[in-house]
């Protein structure tokens, strides 16, 4: 029977065409000239706020990225003149609605990028509240927002046909992908890239981890080196995500040296011709993929996957504040 995972996984380029003919001036107006502008999510949408931030730099914007938690109990305060973009898929991540009320209550310039239904008003909304736990279109719609505001700033080769060709890569992707390239680990699995793809490596992880029930963690290629990579063994494999894009060749060597070490390992490739922040969605919809064929392998559900005590609602809304709309 199809997940509703896997039914989700096929309709990203769907939304990632729609969402780049979407008028997103007026929200990109918001953020032209703030000081600085803070990207913040939880979990997914804080990947996505990383690669975000790789989008403005490229229009020259001052921006920088944040977990929702780590912001409200730890970041710098927002000041008039700042922007805060917001992400959540849902509007209702305890730590991200207290962000939005932060930035309402301090007058500094704010954006959201939130799914149909979260009531928050301002916001730029993307795809339906997904079936599965396992968000992955909304990832991907967040990321098609972002490039389609730093389009709008100034940002080269993020544009609609940019995105037009990057759903073309997803379609191409889910067309051509075969089962058993990546086989499951016995123990853990590392992923591992270098830039952008270091975000994609810690994305994939986390799809991993909630679909297949995988001990999987996304790794900098760096902090692999420096430490992290003492624990594998010949019952685990690393992942290396696009090492042909890494200039200082850092992740194939890791790669051999795992070799080595009698650590299999396993590439996952790049596509050529888009912006590095485009190239991720077709990385990651593969690493989707890869997600929904393990939860297969591993006989687990990948479409309820927060359960038992992990699932208790005063645990979700620890951070939380009242809000309204």
């Amino acid at each position: 029977m199809t997940t509703a995972l896997e039914r989700t996984i096929h309709i990203q380029a769907d939304a990632i065409e729609r969402i780049a003919g979407t008028d997103l001036a007026e929200p990109a107006q918001r953020l032209r000239g703030a000081r600085r502008v803070f990207l913040i999510g939880t979990g997914t949408s804080r990947h996505a706020a990383d690669l975000g931030v790789l989008l403005l730099r490229d229009a020259d914007v001052e921006a920088y990225s944040f977990a929702a938690g780590q912001f409200v109990t730890g970041g710098p305060a927002l000041l008039p003149d700042d922007a805060a973009v917001v992400i959540s898929h849902t509007g209702r991540t305890a730590y991200s609605r207290r962000v939005r009320d932060t930035a309402r209550t301090a007058g500094c310039r704010l954006v959201t990028i939130t799914g149909e239904g979260a009531g928050w008003p301002e916001a730029i909304v993307t795809v339906p509240p997904e079936e599965c736990e396992t968000y992955t279109v909304s990832y991907t719609a967040s990321l098609t927002v972002l490039a389609s505001l730093a389009h709008h700033l100034g940002c080269p080769d993020v544009g609609p046909a940019d995105l037009a060709r990057a759903a073309g890569h997803v379609r191409a992707v889910c067309a051509t992908y075969r089962p058993g390239a990546v086989p499951a680990p016995e123990r853990a699995l590392g992923l591992v890239g270098a830039g952008p793809y270091a975000v994609t490596a810690a994305e994939g992880a986390l799809k991993l981890r909630e679909a297949a029930g995988v001990l999987a963690e996304g790794f900098d290629a760096e902090r692999l080196l420096h430490g992290a990579a003492v624990p594998y063994g010949h019952r685990d494999r690393l992942l290396l995500v696009a090492p042909e894009t890494d200039a200082d060749g850092l992740v194939s060597a890791i790669g051999a040296a795992a070799a080595a070490e009698n650590v299999p390992v396993s590439i996952v490739p790049s596509v050529t011709g888009l912006h590095p922040v485009l190239a991720q969605l077709p990385v990651t919809v593969g690493l989707h993929l890869l997600a929904a064929e393990l939860a297969g392998v591993n006989r687990r559900d990948p479409d309820q996957v927060i359960v038992g005590a992990w699932a208790e609602e005063s645990l979700w809304e620890r951070g939380s504040v009242p809000s309204e709309p």
